[in-house]
């Protein structure tokens, strides 16, 4: 079934309030994406790459016509300790968070986590000098 049926079979809004069961193909790196696993009924991306497609507008509403991939650009931690996913859309730019499912990849979101601090803003070479200027010691 696809995206314009789906909008066609069920009313604004359904996916918020229904347990979404569809098992279905990730378009980036080709694996099934099953509902077992997720810890709730809301599948929204791969466990494997944990690309997503941007299909909602809010959450469960089927309303965006965009259908561009949502790849994962950064994780973040909520205020209650769980951990989220924030994707942007290849096509239009627009960002979302969702939570990670039980079944996510780990070294992928170890790997997201982790990208801010392998590839600083500034060299890593300077990390002294620029400690110094901003009135520390400067030693390591």
């Amino acid at each position: 079934m696809n995206r314009e049926n789906k909008r066609r079979a069920f009313e604004k809004g359904y996916y918020k309030n229904h347990v979404c069961n569809e098992v279905f193909t990730c378009k980036v790196c080709g694996r099934p994406v099953v509902p077992e696993g997720a810890g709730s009924g809301h599948r929204n991306h791969c466990p494997n790459c944990l690309t997503s497609l941007h299909v909602d507008v809010e959450p469960g509403d089927r309303a965006s016509d965009c259908g561009g991939y949502m790849e994962p650009v950064a994780v973040w931690v909520r205020k209650n300790g769980e951990w989220a996913v924030i994707h942007r859309c290849r096509r239009c730019g627009i960002f979302s968070s969702n939570r990670i499912a039980g079944d996510d990849n780990p070294m992928k979101l170890m790997s997201i986590a982790m990208k801010p601090l392998s590839a600083p803003p500034f060299p890593l070479e300077r990390i002294e000098e620029l400690t110094r200027l901003m009135g520390g010691e400067g030693s390591m």
